[in-house]
């Protein structure tokens, strides 16, 4: 009854950026918890940042000072913006919001990060 539909990828040099967007819609209220999660191939699903209702931020080591987490409540859209990427970035991201203590998951959106 939410979905959750990521945009935004793509393929990127490494040192540059993308912004990925998350955008809710459904029965959301209560909204909790919103984070990005990645899974390259091989490997499990990370979390990458993660933020609370009350705009507490939570990043993996790997994109600290990287990657910025926001959100706009009032669109229920969560956002990403991924800075100075690396080859290592690469991988699937995906949404995952919080409501009422049950996740939700995006489909996804491939980032490349190649030269």
């Amino acid at each position: 009854q939410v979905q959750l539909v990521e945009s935004g990828g793509g393929l990127v040099q490494p040192g540059g950026s993308l912004r990925l967007s998350c955008a809710g819609s459904g029965s959301i209220f209560r909204l909790l918890r919103m984070g990005w999660y990645r899974q390259a191939p091989g490997k499990p699903r990370e979390l990458v940042a993660d933020i609370t209702s009350v705009g507490s931020t939570n990043y993996a080591e790997s994109v600290k000072g990287r990657f910025t987490i926001s959100g706009d409540n009032a669109k229920n859209t969560l956002y990403l913006q991924m800075n100075s990427l690396k080859p290592e970035d690469t991988a699937v991201y995906y949404c995952k919001f919080v409501v009422n203590y049950v996740h939700y998951w995006g489909q996804g959106t491939q980032v490349t990060v190649s030269s």
